[in-house]
């Protein structure tokens, strides 16, 4: 049935006549009390407290507080208006905030201190009046994960009610007990409902909403049952039946008749509390008056609401679901389905139902291949309809063809959706019984079909958008980060809620080798395709210098350079980390960028103090000095941008520290959870947000190293096998000694007669192989031959290198190449028992 968003909640508008806020009004009675403070309990808040803007002083003060009254739930007297609390962070942004207990953690400011063995979630949100903010209205909830979204709800008219009141009372005249009349206002009623004993509490404001008074009241369910139309009986029991009854939030809309005849339309929500101790089991909930008529379908709210819902929907799917909550309920319809119109086929966005069952035995076979993709001639009378962009409408004994037949055989409506001209989609409502269309159908569907039309339209241009941002993210950013020995990173990326919600901010984990490591973040300047078109082309250079071996500052160097030579105006910030996963050894290189923050295994916090060069881009010759840290095992090192930490009401300083609480108090051994807390409660963002987050842990086997220089002599090959011998006998691995020293004899060879410059011998056993490093100053790969005969002269070294190896490569280096072998060492279980 449609009606507006807070009649879905059941909440009355606050200027409808229901509301009830008259002036100043008498003092609320005891009763009526009560009946609030129920109803905010049942909202899961253990407390509620308005604070009210200073007009001299940037500075909130706590006008009314409402709930427990405890020092685990107490709030401070007054906050800063440009503080780092919750209530400050809605007052600024004008935007509700919500956060559970792991995210309160980011809050720390004015927040309530609950005891260790409990956790509490916090809700603040904003109160406007005419001439801007007046404050702030702080619920304390009494569950860690924080409010559902009726609880949402059902706060946010509640912020409403109370601003309303809170603007009355700086004009005058507004009475006190400022929230209590709130909720009053929102003629909110409360219950307890034990099915044991079918008795029920019910507070004046419930029996005032059905037509009864509590001196009429008997205490007895069937009491206040009776008072509702008998055709919503059924599922008014269904609710209220315990056996029947989900573990979690129920609601429903129904109809009770007052004693003057009116029918009034209600909403009911409610929950079961199991039984406790000598406690029987209990029913709790809370009643409220729908704003919105129940009537003809040509009522004019209908399609006020209409027009708002479509205004709010942004995606196909959300035009679709609003469209069906106009249609299939108001006119009893047993079949809705909304399609797209894509180059002369029709996709099928949604329907309802969804089950396939409910749908015509064409489409059920042909279910995955024909339908619901389509070719719109393959249905004749959608064709024709399309054409003419007319709405027709089949009684019931209409001959169609199979394809419509089956939804609708007591009336069928064919709504094209026009746009602009053109028709953008079309919905199908369907009856099984025989169904008389009367002219405020005719009007309603009409309507309808011209609103999402237009929606749809609109909705189509945000899904291609949203498309070709998710297409950019996918492609721009790493799919996947690379395992990590002796650590492990998660990354996170979320795009800003505006424009086209991918920008320049950027990450990366470049494994270096076996045990080195290069983590990377940046933004580039801007939040548009064309930054994100740079950012792409700087992860792909600063990736590709670091591959080469470059060190940190060389890496960042060459990045500044040719971001200097591109053609562009923008410039980028970034910051650029090494680590030696064996050691545990940092270095950090910074231009422009913020500075890294670590968090060590005491749960102590600090940003790393990095020597910084300017942004890239700015300088061609810049400098880009390093900063080398060594790092316990279990420190945590995180890599933000700006995104998250500064905003328009945000300051630098704020974000940072408030960023430092949140990675303090986050778990390190759970790091896509700590990463998910760093980010906060998801609001809504100005710019995009990157994250990267390593934890190091040491590695467990060290690897064991020897390197030799190759001198360019005539004996240089034999100097390397002696080496080679030597070490492998100082590590107890000679089972694989003829195997290494023919790799060795080949590699170094190989070195010296095809390069020139240095070569240098690297041995490195780690586990049960030894790997076989040898390093020169050419670039070009070594090259095998195609063809050995008996012959050739040559060309027989890399095959027999191949032949005795588990597996080779080479890989470009700073200033040449590294060719490597690894051979396994046999019998190496009983060989690592003895101390090398």
């Amino acid at each position: 049935m449609p009606h507006d968003g807070r009649a879905r909640t059941g909440v009355p508008e606050p200027d409808a006549p229901e509301a009830g806020i008259t002036g100043t009004g008498a003092a609320l009675t005891a009763g009526q009390a009560a009946s609030g403070g129920r109803a905010l309990t049942f909202a899961g808040t253990a407390l509620a407290a308005v604070y009210a803007a200073d007009p001299d002083e940037p500075e909130l003060r706590l006008l009314d507080s409402a709930g427990l009254d405890s020092p685990q739930h107490r709030l401070p007297p007054a906050l800063s208006a440009t503080g780092g609390s919750a209530a400050a962070h809605a007052f600024r942004t004008g935007r509700p905030l919500w956060l559970n207990a792991a995210a309160l953690a980011s809050y720390p400011e004015g927040a309530p201190r609950p005891p260790r063995e409990r956790s509490v979630s916090l809700g603040a949100l904003p109160l406007r009046g005419t001439d801007g903010g007046l404050g702030c209205l702080v619920v304390v909830g009494t569950s860690a994960d924080g409010f559902d979204a009726g609880q949402q709800r059902f706060l946010e008219c509640y912020a409403d009610n109370v601003g309303r009141l809170l603007g009355a009372e700086r004009a005058g005249t507004a009475p006190p007990q400022l929230l209590a009349r709130a909720l009053h206002a929102m003629r909110a009623g409360s219950f307890v409902l034990v099915p044991e004993t079918g008795l029920i509490d019910a507070d004046e404001t419930l029996l005032e909403l059905v037509g009864t008074t509590p001196d009429a009241f008997d205490g007895k369910v069937e009491s206040l049952l009776g008072h509702a139309v008998p055709e919503d009986m059924p599922a008014l029991m269904a609710v209220l039946e315990p056996t029947s009854q989900a573990p979690v939030r129920r609601e429903l809309e129904f109809r009770v008749r007052r004693p003057s005849g009116e029918l009034r339309w209600l909403s009911l929500s409610c929950r079961v509390r199991p039984a406790s101790g000598d406690r029987s089991e209990e029913v709790l909930g809370v009643v409220t008056a729908t704003s919105v008529e129940h009537g003809t379908t040509d009522d004019v709210s209908r399609i006020q609401w209409l027009t708002a819902a479509l205004d709010d929907a942004v995606s196909v799917q959300d035009v679709g679901r609003v469209a069906v909550t106009a249609l299939r309920e108001p006119l009893g319809a047993d079949r809705v389905a909304l399609a797209d119109i894509r180059d002369d086929r029709l996709v099928v966005t949604l329907l309802d139902p969804p089950e396939p069952s409910a749908w015509p035995q064409v489409w059920r076979a042909q279910w995955r291949s024909e339908w619901p993709d389509a070719p719109i001639g393959a249905v004749p009378t959608l064709q024709l309809a399309l054409r003419d962009g007319r709405m027709d409408l089949w009684p019931a004994g209409t001959p169609l063809e199979p394809a419509l037949a089956g939804i609708g055989s007591g009336g069928l409506a064919v709504l094209p959706l026009p746009a602009k001209g053109s028709v953008a989609g079309v919905c199908l409502v369907g009856w099984d019984r025989p169904h008389e269309f009367t002219p405020e159908e005719r009007s309603l569907l009409t309507a309808t079909a011209a609103l999402v039309g237009q929606a749809l339209k609109r909705a189509h241009a945000h899904d291609a958008e949203q498309e070709l941002a998710t297409m950019l993210q996918r492609s721009l950013l790493p799919r996947r980060l690379p395992e990590l020995p002796g650590g492990a990173a998660v990354a996170r990326y979320l795009p800003a809620r505006r424009g086209l919600q991918v920008g320049g901010d950027w990450y990366d984990v470049i494994a270096l080798s076996d045990d080195r490591v290069a983590l990377v973040i940046g933004d580039v300047q801007g939040h548009s395709a064309g930054a994100a078109t740079i950012m792409g082309q700087m992860r792909t250079a600063v990736r590709a210098y670091a591959v080469e071996g470059h060190p940190p500052d060389v890496v960042m160097a060459h990045a500044n350079r040719l971001l200097t030579g591109m053609e562009t105006d923008l410039f980028a910030t970034c910051c650029y980390v090494e680590l030696d996963m064996e050691e545990g050894n940092f270095l950090f290189v910074r231009a422009g960028h913020l500075a890294p923050l670590l968090r060590h295994p005491d749960g102590t916090t600090e940003e790393v103090l990095v020597e910084g060069g300017p942004p890239l881009g700015v300088l061609a010759d810049a400098e880009f000095p390093m900063t080398a840290v060594a790092l316990g095992t279990g420190t945590v090192l995180a890599l933000v941008t700006d995104g998250l930490v500064e905003a328009a009401d945000l300051p630098l300083d704020v974000g940072m520290e408030r960023t430092r609480a949140a990675l303090a108090a986050a778990d390190p051994a759970d790091l896509p959870r700590a990463a998910d807390q760093l980010l906060g409660d998801g609001g809504p963002r100005e710019d995009d947000v990157a994250l990267l987050l390593l934890r190091y842990d040491g590695m467990r086997t060290k690897p064991i190293r020897a390197g030799w220089v190759v001198w360019r002599l005539p004996d240089a090959v034999m100097h390397a096998r002696r080496f080679t011998a030597r070490t492998l006998r100082r590590w107890h691995v000679e089972d694989a000694a003829d195997a290494v020293l023919l790799v060795v004899s080949e590699l170094v060879t190989n070195a010296l007669v095809h390069t020139q410059g240095s070569v240098r011998l690297d041995l490195v056993l780690r586990g049960d192989r030894v790997r076989v490093c040898v390093s020169d100053s050419s670039p070009r790969a070594p090259a095998k031959p195609v063809i050995v005969d008996w012959e050739s002269t040559g060309g027989r070294g890399l095959l027999l290198v191949e032949a005795v190896s588990e597996s080779t490569g080479s890989f470009p280096v700073a200033g040449g190449k590294q060719v490597w072998s690894e051979v396994v060492v046999p019998n190496r279980a009983a060989a690592a028992g003895r101390a090398p």
